[in-house]
C-alpha cells in the first residue's frame, strides 16, 4: 500500500506531498489540471521510462519519493535479499532523481539499485491501468500474458519451469547451429594449432638458450681476434726479452732493499708484490684460454642454425622465448579442449533432441491446462460483463490450431473474441469492441485477477472512458470492490466513481510567481457534495444538482455498509 509520495520539480508540480489511506481514493479535478501526471510519476517511481523532459522548466533535476507498506507477496523476501536489503523493515522507501543529463540515481530503504532493479521492485507495489492497458486488449499476442494471469500459482510455477528449460533449449541450438556452421574452420584451425605445436614442441626451447647462443656464437666469429688479442697479451706479460712480469719483480726486489727505512716504501713494495702476483695470475690464465681455444666450425653452423631458428619461431609466435612458451601453452589447452569437442557435434544433437522432446511434454501439459483455465475465465468474465450491462455479451479465448510451434511461453496463441449484441457472431476483439466496451472488459479482467494478485496499490487512470449512466455506476461498483482487496487510486471524470470513493482529492492548477503549479487538496464531507455536483452539471450548480450529488453520496454509502 502507498502511504506517502513526494514529487518535486516534476512537470507543473515544484512541489507536492500526498498521503494515501487503504481502500479506494479518487483523484478529481478539471481536464489539465495535472491528474495524469502524478500517475506519470507514480509509473516512475516504480520504475517507468522516463526522460529529462518530465522536470519542471528551470530546474536541473526532479526528485520522486515513495513511501509504501512491505508487500506480502511470497516471492518478494527473496527479491530484497538478492539486491542486498534489509527484509526486517516493516516499510519501504523508493527514491528516483532524475537529471537533465539523463543521469538516474535509484534508491530502495536508501540503497542505490539500477533502473531495471527499481522496475522490479515496482512490480509488486504499483498497478497503473489505463490507455496502455486499453491498447493491450487490442493486441492479440498481448492476450496469452491476460491470461496466464488468471492461472494458478501451480500454473505459473510450472510456466516458469517452461520458460526456463526453452532458454535453456535455445543456448543449446545456438551452439549446435555455431559448431555445425563453422565445422570448416573448425577442422582448419585444429590442423594449424597441430602444427604450431608439433613446430614450438620440436624446437625444445630454453627460458636463457637465445643470450647464451649469442654469446657462444660472438666467440666462434671472433675466433681469430680471440686469438690474437691473447697471445699479443701473453708476449707481453711473458716474453723473456722483456717481460713486464720479470721486469715488475726486479723492481720489487730493489724497493725491498729499502722499504724499511720509510713507511712509504714499504707501501710501494706492498703494492708491487700484489702486481706481480697479479700479473703472474694473469699470464697463467692467459696461458690456460690459448691452450684451450680450439676453432669448431661445425659448431658455429650448429648456433647460427639454432638461433636461426629461434628467429623464425618469434616472428611467428612472440617476441621472446618465454612469450612463445606461454603461446604453446594456450595452444595445447586449447587443442586438449577441442579434442574433448571433436564428439561435442554428436553429442549436442542428441542432448538437444531430448531437450526438444522435454519441452514438448511441458508445452502440451501448459496447452491442457490454459484449456481448461480458459472455460473458467470465459464464464467468468461473462458474469463480470453482465454486472457491467453487457448481459447479452458472449466472450471467447481462441486458440490458434496445430501446427504448434515452440516459442518462449509454449505451443500457443490465444486471441480474445467478443460479440456485444444477440444475434451478432463473434469477431476479434480489435474489431468490434468501442472504447466503453474495451473498459468494461479491462475492469472485469481486473476484478477478476485482482483476487489473487495481492498487489499493494492499483491505479485506474480514467478506465471509465465512454460510459455514462448505469453502466458508470456498474464500473464505479466494480472499482470499489477491486479496493476491498487493494487499495485503489482512481482518476475519474465519472461523478459515480467519484462517490464510490473512501476518499477524494481535488486536483487544481493555480498561478504562482507567474508560474502555473498542480495544487491537491483532500476534500471534506461537504466540499465532495460540491465536487461531485461540478462532476455532474458543470459550472452551473444548482439546488437539484447538490441533493443529487448528496444522493450519490448517500447510495454509495449504504452500498459500502451491504458488503
Amino acid at each position: 500500500m502507498l502511504l506517502e509520495m513526494t514529487i518535486k520539480n516534476f512537470a507543473i508540480i515544484p512541489y507536492l506531498n500526498i498521503r494515501f489511506q487503504q481502500g479506494m481514493t479518487a483523484l478529481t479535478g478539471e481536464t489539465g489540471a495535472g491528474k495524469s501526471i502524478i500517475i506519470d510519476a507514480m509509473g516512475l517511481l516504480a520504475g517507468g521510462r522516463g526522460s529529462s523532459d518530465y522536470i519542471r522548466h528551470g530546474e536541473d533535476k526532479c526528485l520522486l519519493e515513495g513511501l509504501f507498506e512491505w508487500p506480502v507477496h511470497s516471492e518478494f523476501p527473496s527479491l530484497m535479499e538478492e539486491l542486498g536489503i534489509d527484509t526486517s523493515e516493516s516499510f519501504l522507501v523508493l527514491q528516483r532523481d532524475m537529471s537533465r543529463s539523463g543521469k538516474n540515481i535509484c534508491r530502495v530503504n536508501g540503497r542505490i539499485v539500477t533502473l531495471v532493479n527499481l522496475r522490479r521492485v515496482g512490480m509488486y507495489l504499483v498497478d497503473i491501468q489505463g490507455q496502455n492497458e486499453h491498447q493491450e486488449l487490442l493486441q492479440p499476442e498481448k492476450h496469452l500474458s491476460l491470461m496466464d494471469n488468471f492461472g494458478t500459482k501451480e500454473f505459473k510455477q510450472k510456466l516458469e519451469m517452461y520458460q526456463f528449460a526453452f532458454n535453456d533449449y535455445q543456448v543449446s541450438a545456438s551452439e549446435l547451429r555455431k559448431i555445425q556452421k563453422n565445422e570448416q574452420s573448425y577442422a582448419q584451425r585444429m590442423d594449424m594449432l597441430h602444427f604450431q605445436s608439433d613446430e614450438i614442441e620440436q624446437a625444445a626451447l630454453q627460458e636463457n638458450e637465445e643470450e647464451y647462443l649469442i654469446e657462444e656464437r660472438d666467440k666462434l666469429t671472433n675466433f681469430q681476434k680471440i686469438v690474437d688479442a691473447l697471445g699479443q697479451t701473453y708476449a707481453i706479460l711473458s716474453e723473456e726479452s722483456s717481460s713486464i712480469v720479470d721486469g715488475v719483480g726486479r723492481a720489487l726486489n730493489e724497493i725491498q732493499e729499502i722499504e724499511q727505512l720509510d713507511a712509504e716504501y714499504q707501501k710501494i713494495s706492498e703494492n708491487l708484490q700484489s702486481a706481480y702476483y697479479m700479473l703472474q695470475d694473469a699470464a697463467s690464465e692467459v696461458s690456460k684460454q690459448l691452450d684451450f681455444l680450439e676453432l669448431d666450425e661445425e659448431r658455429l653452423e650448429v648456433v647460427v642454425a639454432r638461433l636461426e631458428l629461434i628467429r623464425q619461431l618469434k616472428r611467428k609466435y612472440g617476441e621472446s622465448i618465454p612469450q612463445i612458451l606461454s603461446y604453446y601453452t594456450e595452444i595445447v589447452a586449447e587443442l586438449d579442449q577441442m579434442g574433448h569437442s571433436e564428439n561435442r557435434l554428436e553429442v549436442l544433437s542428441k542432448e538437444l533432441a531430448m531437450k526438444e522432446e522435454r519441452l514438448w511434454t511441458l508445452a502440451n501439459e501448459l496447452h491442457s491446462e490454459r484449456r481448461l483455465m480458459a472455460v473458467t475465465l470465459e464464464k467468468e468474465i461473462m458474469q463480470e460483463l453482465s454486472d457491467l450491462y453487457m448481459e447479452n455479451a458472449r466472450f471467447n479465448i481462441r486458440f490458434k490450431e496445430a501446427p504448434y510451434e515452440l516459442g518462449i511461453n509454449g505451443i500457443d496463441q490465444v486471441a480474445f473474441y467478443l460479440s456485444s449484441n444477440l444475434g451478432e457472431d463473434l469477431k476479434p476483439l480489435v474489431k468490434v469492441a468501442s472504447g466503453g466496451e474495451l473498459s468494461r472488459i479491462l475492469l472485469a479482467l481486473k476484478t477478476i485477477f485482482s483476487k489473487g494478485q495481492g498487489m499493494t496499490s492499483i491505479v485506474f487512470d480514467e478506465v471509465d472512458t465512454g460510459v455514462s449512466g448505469r453502466v458508470a455506476q456498474a464500473i464505479a461498483e466494480k472499482i470499489a470492490k477491486i479496493a476491498k482487496n487493494s487499495q485503489v487510486l482512481c482518476i475519474t471524470h465519472l461523478p459515480q466513481v467519484a462517490a464510490q470513493a473512501d476518499y477524494q482529492y481535488f486536483i487544481s492548477k493555480e498561478v504562482v510567481d507567474e508560474r502555473t503549479q498542480t495544487k491537491i487538496t483532500q476534500l471534506s464531507a461537504t466540499e465532495r457534495v460540491d465536487e461531485i455536483a461540478r462532476m455532474l452539471a458543470g459550472q452551473e450548480i444548482t439546488h437539484l444538482t447538490l441533493e443529487h450529488a448528496k444522493e450519490l453520496l448517500d447510495l454509495a454509502q449504504q452500498a459500502t455498509k451491504k458488503q
